[in-house]
């Protein structure tokens, strides 16, 4: 069952850029790649470090502390050393307020 939740504003993540977000005990990055909003769990699969630290580009999210990249769309892992994917959520928007389902 679906549950969105506002987590934040447009305004509040700028182009390529990202925002850590908390909703209860989950730990979420939002990402803006190209004026589209991603989110994915706020945590590298290698080393669980958070990726709301990351660089955007083309389509990912590199991870500052080793180098792993995930999918934006997918939370796939695209480098190593991560070999595992990370969670991502499904986005909409209400106005300019940004919402994620944790359902």
């Amino acid at each position: 069952m679906s549950r969105f939740v506002t987590v934040a504003r447009l305004e509040d993540v700028g182009e390529n850029n990202t925002k850590g977000v908390m909703i209860d005990d989950l730990a979420i990055v939002l990402v803006n790649s190209g004026g589209e909003i991603h989110a994915l769990e706020n945590r590298c699969s290698h080393e669980e470090f958070p990726l709301s630290e990351g660089e955007v580009a083309a389509g990912e999210i590199t991870c500052t502390l080793h180098g792993a990249r995930f999918d934006l769309a997918t939370g796939a892992a695209r480098a190593l050393p991560a070999i595992m994917a990370v969670r991502t959520f499904n986005v909409r928007l209400d106005g300019d307020e940004i919402q994620v389902d944790v359902g």
